[in-house]
Parts: C-alpha cells; structure tokens; sequence
C-alpha cells in the first residue's frame, strides 16, 4: 500500500476493504448531476420465505470504546434479518435509515464518483418488513454474523443477507461505530467515522486495521452473549418497544456461522479461529490478518476471490490454506473487482448509464451483476446449508457449467 495514498476516510481499506474503492475512482465532472435523482432498487431474494428485520441498539458497558476510549461504554447498531410471516402491515425497511443516508449522499457516495443528489439513496428500499412475525414454522433458525469491509456500512451486504435470511437463516449485520463511514442511532443521530492521521504510512495503515480488527472481534463476541441472552428470553437492546414476534425463540447459538467481506472477512476468519461457538466462516475477498493467517482453521472455511487472485498470489491466504485442517474451498468468481462483493456490483451499474460514474469496471469488475449476485448468494448459501444445517453439497467442490464466472481454486 503507497504511503503517498491520500488521508481519506475511503482510502484507507485497501485489499481489505470497500473504501479502496475511492482510490480507483476520480472526482465527478462538474455538471455532472441528474436533473432528478436516479432510483436504485434492489434485487428480491430468491429463498422461500418473505424476510423481516428490525434494528438493534445495543450498549456494552463492561469496557470503554476501543476506537474512541474516552467513551466509557462502546454503542453499536446491529440488524436482525430473518425468515417471517407472509403477510401486510408492515413497511419495508430502508437500506440506509434517513440521516445514515443522506450522510452516505453527502460523503461516501461522492467518493464513489456519483455526485451528491444524483442518487436516490434515501427511496432505497430492502424487500425485509421491519418488525414483521419470524416464521414459526422455518423453526429453530442457525445464525450467521455479517461484518463488512473497513469503513464500510452494514447495509452493504444487504443482497446476501436477506438472501440467507429467505433460506432460512438469523442473519446478524453490525456497524463498526466510529470506523464506519456513519452509523445511525435511535433519534437519528449519526456518528461518522474518526479521521484518519495525516500521513498514511504503510505502517500505520497496519495498525489502523490491526486496531479496527481487534475492535470487531470484541464487538462480535459481545453480539455472541446477546444472542445467548435473546435465545434465554432476555432483551439484550436498549429498546422499550416490543420486538417481532417469535424473535426469542427463533435463533439457534448451537448453530453459528461468520460471513465477512474484505476485513470483515478476515475478522469472520479470525473469529472462527477463537471463539469454540462459531461453526464456520466465510471470507468475501479479505486478506488475513491477526493468527489465523499463519495458524490456519480447523474448521469449515470458504474464501471468494475477485479478480485474477489466487491461493498463491495473497500471502496470507496461502499461508492460512498450507496450516488448515478443517474442509475448506476457495472460490474465484472471474472478471470482478473487490467491490463486486458488496451491493454496489448490482447499485452502480443502474447509475452508469445517466451518470458519469469513473471507473466503474475498477470498482465492480466487468461481470455480469445478475450473474455475479446469484454466483455469490449460491455458494455462500451452499456454504451454511453444508456446514450449520447439514445439508451436503457438491457444489462448492465442482460447480458445474452453468456456472462459467466460478472457478474452484487449489
């Protein structure tokens, strides 16, 4: 990583994040802006049962923040994504809450080359029912924990989430607060993400990712105990509103799994290395950091790579496949780009053709969007079937021709 990379929040991530995404892209032309801003939509998830969600404010009072330690308490906003009752009555949610999104306007979105109100963020809808009843008869539901790239919002993995979540799956999003670009709490106030120091040197770009990574991990195994206290009938929130019906009953902890993309992968990996409740981890383009790229996992692991990578060409990932003992199988899905593994691979191909976007093939690859999604949400559903529900596959292993984008890397 160059240490002459610009001091921005967005260039930071690198190989490790969505935020290198920025460094690809140049600034808007002036003029450049719609008359109106372009609708985005996002595109419905293809399991068997309608989705619900609801947003979680949850406050650790047993340790100050790790990124901003005169806090004597770390604060975070999680999302429940789930399986739920068919039926009306209840809005579909947003993909960003209001002020999170109009601040993704302001700033992220412009570091992405769409210029501020050229987009229409804030109509972006999910297809989950906020509060909606969980599906009783989808049972005891196994869970999946979803950690983005650095800096980047949860809602960026919206289209694989609400895909497990219609499969059957409790699928757990979190913000980062303080890393992530912005972060809404209840009220509507937003807390954008620490600046960056000045001089971004490959040195301190590792430890700024090393200290975000330690963060995560502490944060996710905080999310473990809530689930614990869910599954025993506690309110783990800060919440007084009552929570969808059947929520306590619905999630299984037995059945754990982690899905991350760039240094939420690595954290997935990493988290599955440490903590005896996760089952299983699923990295979306993320190089390693922390033990476990040395160590290697003895458990169930799935990688997906962009681009040309391969096993060899990331360090860290094949010093992690040389030290694993446990099932794993890498992926590459052909003529991405490490955003590709984030909803911008199906979000700005909608905007490339009414707005300048820069790049956008730097950004997203020049993959079908539709194929690369159901690439994607195949075998990441593949994945957890196999490995949390015991639903053997063999697709993971040999996907077959009608997948010509996946290629099984060794």
């Amino acid at each position: 990583m160059p240490p002459t990379m610009p001091p921005t929040r967005r260039a930071l991530l690198g190989t490790l994040g969505v935020a290198a995404l920025a460094t690809v892209a140049a600034a808007p032309a002036p003029g450049s802006r719609s008359a109106a801003p372009v609708p985005l939509c996002l595109p419905a998830p293809t399991g068997p049962w309608p989705v619900g969600t609801v947003a979680l404010h949850l406050v650790d009072d047993s340790r100050p923040d790790p990124l901003l330690p005169a806090k004597p308490y770390r604060e975070l906003m999680a999302g429940l994504w789930y399986p739920a009752e068919p039926g009306a009555g209840h809005p579909t949610a947003p993909w960003l809450p209001p002020a999170a999104a109009a601040d993704w306007d302001a700033h992220s979105a412009p570091a992405l080359g769409v210029p501020a109100g050229a987009a229409d963020w804030r109509g972006l809808r999910t297809h989950a029912r906020t509060g909606a009843p969980v599906a009783r008869r989808a049972g005891r539901l196994p869970v999946v924990l979803f950690s983005p790239g650095d800096g980047g919002s949860r809602a960026l993995g919206t289209t694989l989430v609400e895909e497990l979540a219609s499969r059957g799956h409790l699928v757990v999003t979190l913000d980062s607060t303080y890393e992530a670009e912005q972060v809404e709490f209840p009220g509507g106030r937003v807390e954008r993400a620490l600046p960056l120091p000045d001089d971004l040197t490959p040195e301190v770009v590792a430890a700024l990712l090393a200290g975000h990574s330690r963060a995560r991990l502490a944060d996710a195994r905080f999310v473990l105990g809530a689930l614990d206290r869910l599954a025993r009938g506690d309110r783990p929130d800060t919440g007084t509103g009552p929570l969808p019906d059947g929520l306590a009953e619905a999630a299984d902890p037995a059945r754990t799994g982690v899905l991350g993309q760039s240094l939420g992968g690595s954290v997935a990996a990493q988290l599955a290395h440490d903590e005896p409740r996760v089952r299983a981890a699923a990295d979306l383009d993320g190089a390693l950091l922390g033990p476990v790229a040395d160590s290697g996992l003895a458990k169930p692991f799935l990688l997906m790579a962009s681009g040309t990578k391969t096993l060899r060409t990331e360090p860290s990932w094949a010093s992690c496949w040389a030290a694993s003992t446990g099932l794993r199988h890498a992926l590459r899905l052909r003529n991405t780009a490490h955003g590709s593994y984030t909803d911008l691979q199906v979000l700005l191909p909608q905007l490339v053709h009414r707005l300048p976007v820069p790049d956008a093939a730097g950004l997203i690859g020049t993959v079908d969007p539709r194929r690369s999604l159901a690439a994607q949400r195949t075998a990441v559903a593949a994945f957890f079937a196999r490995y949390l529900t015991g639903r053997p596959t063999g697709f993971l292993d040999r996907p077959g021709d009608d997948w010509p984008e996946l290629e099984v890397l060794r």
